[in-house]
């Protein structure tokens, strides 16, 4: 078997801030197109996804460690971020309540 790496898969969750669900979900649903309109991310289909907490996560892959640290200098990017911040918080991994759980399951989003 051959394993090789394409890109980074991130996984962030947000938490939304009250009454923002609706904008968080639509910043999550325009983040990818975003960053692969400022060729960061792969072509991948991001999987978003709710744990037990209501909270979002997000999965999708970046094209390398160079394009993470690009979109520090990005205009569009961190005009995202800002919008992001407006609405939600990103929460650790561990603070979800399926981290504790051998095999983690979780809702699916779709749109």
């Amino acid at each position: 078997m051959t394993f090789y790496m394409n890109g980074i898969i991130a996984v962030v969750a947000s938490r939304p801030k009250p009454g923002r669900e609706q904008e968080l979900w639509q910043l999550v649903r325009s983040r990818v197109p975003t960053l692969r309109k400022e060729g960061l991310v792969t072509d991948g289909v991001p999987t978003v996804m709710r744990p037990r907490d209501r909270k979002l996560i997000e999965v999708s892959e970046w094209k390398s460690r160079e394009a993470i640290d690009a979109v520090h200098k990005n205009p569009s990017v961190l005009a995202m971020w800002e919008k992001f911040s407006a609405v939600c918080e990103c929460v650790p991994l561990k603070t979800l309540p399926e981290a504790d759980d051998m095999f983690a399951g979780f809702e699916s989003v779709v749109d």
